[in-house]
C-alpha cells in the first residue's frame, strides 16, 4: 500500500510563496511525492485571484510574503470564503505570529526547512481531516451573497461573519460565528448534525448534546430562534421569506 494515501485523490495544491526559486523547489518536491500542483502565487493578490478562478483543494502558504498583505491575510481570506484547508510554512516562529496565524484556522504549521516526510504527513493529515469533516462537498461552495436576511432587521454577513441587528453588529463568539457560517453556506437548506459539529469543533468524537447546548445558549442570547431543527436530519437557518410565510 502506498504511504501517500491522499495522492490518489487527485487534489490540487496551491503554493503561495513570494520567492520564486523556493516556490519552484516546493513544486518539484510535491510533484515527486505524487501530488498535483494547482499553481504558484508569488503575491497575495495572485493567490486570491488563483483561488477564485481555480478553487484548489489545499493551500501551502508562506506567512512572510513581501507585500502589504501577509500570508495570514491570504490564508484567512481563502479559508473564510472558500473553506480551503491551509498549511502554513514560515522561516521563524514566535508566540505572536502563531497566535495571529491561528485566526486563519490552519490545519498545520511547519517551520522551514521542513523534511519531506514532515511535509507529506502534514498534507495527508490535513486532507484526511478535511475530507472527514466535509463529506458533503456541496457545502463548501463559496456563497456569492454577502448578506443573508434572517428577519427584516436582522442579517448575517457571510464574508466577514458578522451578525447585524438594526444595522448594528451583534457580538458572536468564535463558535457562534462558525455555526452561522456553516448554515449560511447552504442558506435555507438542511445541514446534518455531524457536518455542523465537525465544522465547528473539528473533533473526531461526535457529541450532539454539545451542539444543542450551543444553539440553546445562542437562541437565549439573541432573544429569538433563527434555527430550525428537522428531527433526525439537522438544522437550517430560518430566512426572512420563511418568517413571512408563517
Amino acid at each position: 500500500m502506498s504511504s501517500n494515501l491522499c495522492s490518489k485523490k487527485n487534489f490540487d495544491i496551491l503554493i503561495v510563496e513570494d520567492e520564486s526559486i523556493l516556490a519552484m523547489a516546493m513544486e518539484l518536491k510535491l510533484k515527486k511525492m505524487g501530488f498535483e500542483i494547482s499553481g504558484i502565487a508569488t503575491t497575495a493578490e495572485n493567490a486570491i485571484r488563483h483561488t477564485i478562478n481555480y478553487y484548489p483543494d489545499l493551500a501551502i502558504v508562506d506567512i512572510n510574503l513581501n507585500s502589504t498583505k501577509t500570508g495570514i491575510d491570504v490564508a484567512t481570506y481563502i479559508w473564510k470564503n472558500f473553506n480551503i484547508p491551509i498549511i502554513f510554512l514560515t522561516s521563524y516562529y514566535n508566540d505572536k505570529i502563531l497566535n495571529q496565524a491561528m485566526e486563519a484556522e490552519p490545519y498545520a504549521y511547519l517551520i522551514k526547512p521542513c523534511r519531506n516526510e514532515e511535509l507529506k504527513v502534514a498534507i495527508n493529515t490535513t486532507m484526511h481531516k478535511h475530507q472527514f469533516f466535509f463529506k458533503n462537498k456541496t457545502l463548501l461552495k463559496p456563497n456569492k451573497t454577502k448578506f443573508i436576511n434572517l428577519t427584516k432587521n436582522i442579517k448575517f454577513d457571510t464574508i466577514q461573519l458578522e451578525l447585524f441587528i438594526d444595522e448594528k453588529p451583534f457580538y458572536l463568539t468564535k463558535t457562534e460565528k462558525k455555526l452561522f457560517e456553516i448554515l449560511s453556506l447552504n442558506a435555507g437548506k438542511v445541514v446534518n448534525f455531524n457536518t455542523i459539529f465537525n465544522f465547528i469543533y473539528r473533533e473526531d468524537v461526535y457529541d450532539l448534546s454539545k451542539l444543542r447546548s450551543l444553539i440553546y445558549r445562542l437562541k437565549n442570547k439573541l432573544g429569538f430562534n433563527p434555527f430550525e431543527n428537522l428531527y433526525e436530519e439537522g438544522y437550517r437557518l430560518k430566512l426572512e421569506n420563511d418568517n413571512e410565510n408563517i
